[in-house]
């Protein structure tokens, strides 16, 4: 249905059948229309975006990626008016995150567009830290007293709700603005008009400080069924509300940068197709030559043993075979523990109980392994596909006990890094699967030549 309807206004542009567009856009629905002006050249957006009347617009616009967004203003550049009618519409929290990902001094050209109300709030909203809360609220809600009997309560929402973010839940404040609970607006609405608005209130709510980072308001609205939270400045004051959608904005965003981070890479300032090739390589080169750095004790580490593989070269033929599987099983748990402390199932404290739980993980999966690692020695020496020597039994010992000891020190190492770092202030997410994989590779080295030569003195070695 939505490749018709690209198609169609695909067509009208090029037939510059204006008049029609702008009927037929007006029959759609603003996430329709910006996944349309995705689809179009830069040119054709701007000219579909210009049929738009000013509240679709303004929906519109909210749907579109920031870089779509960028790109629109940019088009509107030489129609100033349009531009300035756009950014005084759209929602303060909403301008607030278009304005944080442009350049400073872009911002503050656009600021100046804003009349003297709306400059007044973004200016308010860009003045709190970055990725706080108080960058992601609007001012748009809708409060009542205490006092107010509900029929009173109801003409005040009709009077004052028009432009309010959601009308879901009505907010309660004493003379001073502070705040003293928040209400759904379908308790307003079966109460008795005589009722006044402290009866139906029971004092019991969840709000948000402003000065909180973004990732407590995800977690809040993770343990509470809400469209929208209250914030609050530190003595209670309300100063806005946070909106589900806006959360979940951040949610992703928090969700992509620890990808990156896991995979070894640093977060792009903009999307892949929007990043120079220079960037590109800035952005992942930093983890690749630390990485690379790390490896070469790898290298260190062989040739400590030099002498035990010039007289075991059997040995070397299984060293893929350990170094992976001890990389392997730190990714999984770092994967594990790294996505619990992202979602608060874990925390610092429970550090003893995912230690002792992945000790014996570790000895169950390195068991496993190396069970296999010998039944596989086995049936290769018996079947003549290769000979070990007659020593294969001690060899076949050798890779199943280091299999056993580096799983171990592979989950133990993925567990207890992100908790580390947790504990010291870093990002879990820092305790990328190619960071730990590469520190189980150096120290899993040691451990396998440790135990081999443990079994094969006075036999190979």
């Amino acid at each position: 249905m939505i490749d018709e309807i690209k198609i169609r206004f695909q067509q009208l542009i090029d037939e510059r059948c204006w008049k029609i567009a702008k009927q037929e856009v007006n029959n759609l629905e603003p996430f329709q229309i910006a996944e349309v002006i995705e689809e179009l050249s830069k040119a054709d957006q701007i000219i579909l975006f210009r049929l738009l009347p000013r509240e679709l617009a303004k929906e519109a616009f909210k749907h579109l990626s920031h870089d779509e967004q960028e790109d629109i203003i940019e088009g509107l550049a030489a129609n100033v008016n349009k531009v300035t009618g756009l950014l005084n519409d759209l929602d303060p929290d909403d301008r607030t995150a278009f304005f944080e990902e442009l350049p400073d001094e872009v911002t503050q050209r656009l600021i100046h567009l804003l009349s003297a109300e709306e400059r007044e709030i973004a200016v308010r909203l860009l003045g709190y830290p970055e990725e706080s809360i108080g960058r992601l609220m609007t001012p748009e809600y809708v409060a009542v007293k205490p006092y107010y009997t509900i029929q009173e309560a109801l003409e005040h929402i009709r009077r004052f709700g028009h432009d309010s973010e959601t009308l879901n839940v009505i907010y309660i404040v004493d003379g001073e603005w502070k705040l003293i609970d928040d209400i759904r607006i379908k308790e307003i609405i079966l109460a008795s008009p005589d009722q006044k608005i402290s009866e139906i209130s029971d004092n019991r709510f969840v709000a948000l400080n402003a000065y909180d980072d973004q990732e407590i308001a995800v977690k809040v609205f993770q343990d509470h069924d809400r469209v929208a939270l209250p914030v609050v400045s530190t003595d209670g004051t309300l100063l806005g509300i946070v909106t589900f959608d806006d959360v979940m904005d951040i949610a992703e965003e928090e969700s992509t940068e620890d990808f990156l981070k896991f995979g070894g890479a640093e977060e792009l300032d903009l999307s892949y197709t929007k990043t120079g090739l220079f960037d590109l390589i800035k952005k992942r080169s930093g983890w690749l030559i630390l990485l690379f750095l790390g490896e070469m004790f790898t290298a260190s580490a062989m040739g400590y043993f030099d002498a035990e593989i010039s007289k075991a070269v059997v040995l070397a033929l299984f060293i893929p075979l350990i170094v992976s599987s001890g990389g392997n099983s730190g990714s999984q748990a770092a994967s594990l523990i790294i996505r619990s402390l992202a979602l608060g199932e874990l925390t610092v404290r429970n550090w003893w109980y995912v230690m002792r739980k992945e000790i014996f993980s570790g000895l169950i999966l390195g068991s496993i392994l190396g069970c296999i690692g010998f039944i596989r020695i086995y049936l290769w020496q018996r079947a003549g596909f290769y000979d070990y020597g007659e020593f294969w039994v001690w060899v076949a010992l050798s890779v199943s006990v280091s299999l056993i000891l580096i799983v171990l020190w592979g989950t133990l190492s993925g567990s207890m890094i992100p908790i580390l770092l947790k504990k010291i202030g870093f990002d879990p997410a820092a305790a990328s699967a190619p960071f730990v994989a590469t520190l189980v590779d150096v120290t899993g080295l040691v451990i396998y030549f440790t135990i081999a030569a443990l079994f094969l003195t006075g036999k190979l070695l």
